[in-house]
């Protein structure tokens, strides 16, 4: 019997009964952050993985994707269009806002920048983060946005004596339809072979004819959408406000870290265990909620510093 299904079927005995209302809830807000933790950590991870760049801008994008949805989705409300184009707003503002910011930023900068010192990359998209805090201020305003309307047209359900908002469990759903369809075009797809070719040896998969800038574009653009994906969809359930980037980009650092660098696996297991942590820590004790988050970074970091899931380096002779 496994730990996670021994913890579940004799959760009764650990909590009491009387507090098993706290662990559902604790799973569930555990899985939802985990979930939305995924899939804009997928996107850095995919970008790392194939480009080696360290993207520090990639929590705009998600900000850029909150901002972005909740806008057009209050517009339309206040249109008196149905409540339902919410859902199609939110998937068109992920993918409008990773093609045109990720295009504009690979093509603009850091295409002239792949030959450059590592440290010089991650400085340049520190201050394109930086940039694009900014210009949300100035787009947006300083004022909080707030899109409710697809949360709340899916209403809620009873599940084990607690009420959740349907919306917030579909996030679950919709971060499980992310890891497979990474799955799936990485290890079934032609395009997945060449990203692998290319994550192998850059130098070999030019040689080899495969169009290696063509490829970082399109790599860049995937990851940007993910990271607007994460942002969009979260919108609803939360007040959009400035500085929503800051605090992504730092807790997707950690699970990048604790997962792997480069590692859709490592992204998932690192995602569920911040995620977990941290919902254990918010309800059971608030005041260490951020340290639990970093201190399993820290001992990941000190014990396997590539992280629990690191893709193997090729050897090269």
């Amino acid at each position: 019997m496994g730990p996670w299904r021994f913890l579940i079927l004799n959760s009764h005995y650990f909590l009491g009964a009387n507090n098993m209302e706290t662990f559902l809830t604790i799973l569930l807000d555990g899985l939802q952050f985990s979930s939305y933790l995924f899939i804009v950590s997928a996107g850095l991870t995919i970008i790392f993985g194939v480009m080696k760049i360290l993207n520090v801008a990639h929590g705009s994008f998600y900000a850029w994707g909150a901002y972005t949805a909740a806008f057009f989705i209050g517009k339309f409300s206040d249109m008196g269009l149905p409540d339902a184009l919410g859902f199609l707003i939110i998937l068109a503002a992920a993918i409008v806002v990773g093609v045109i910011l990720g295009f504009i930023i690979e093509q603009g900068i850091l295409k002239h920048m792949y030959e450059r010192d590592e440290v010089l990359i991650v400085l340049a998209t520190f201050g394109l983060f930086l940039v694009l805090e900014d210009i949300i201020l100035i787009a947006f305003g300083t004022d909080p946005y707030f899109a409710y309307q697809p949360m709340a047209l899916l209403e809620s359900v009873e599940l084990g004596g607690i009420t959740r908002d349907v919306y917030g469990i579909t996030l679950i759903g919709v971060a499980a339809i992310v890891a497979v369809g990474c799955w799936w075009l990485l290890n079934k797809t032609k395009w997945g072979t060449l990203l692998k070719a290319v994550i192998f040896d850059r130098e070999m998969g030019i040689s080899m004819g495969i169009n290696v800038p063509l490829v970082y574009t399109l790599t860049f653009i995937g990851g940007a959408i993910l990271g607007g994906l994460g942002g969009a969809y979260i919108a609803p359930t939360i007040s959009v406000a400035p500085g929503l980037g800051t605090e992504v980009i730092v807790l997707s650092f950690a699970v990048v870290v604790v997962g792997g660098m480069g590692s859709i696996a490592g992204a998932a297991i690192g995602s569920l265990i911040i995620g977990i942590l941290r919902a254990i820590a918010v309800h059971e004790l608030p005041q260490v909620e951020l340290f639990v988050v970093f201190a399993v970074m820290a001992i990941v970091l000190v014990f396997r510093p590539e992280g629990l899931f690191a893709p193997a380096k090729p050897r090269k002779i």
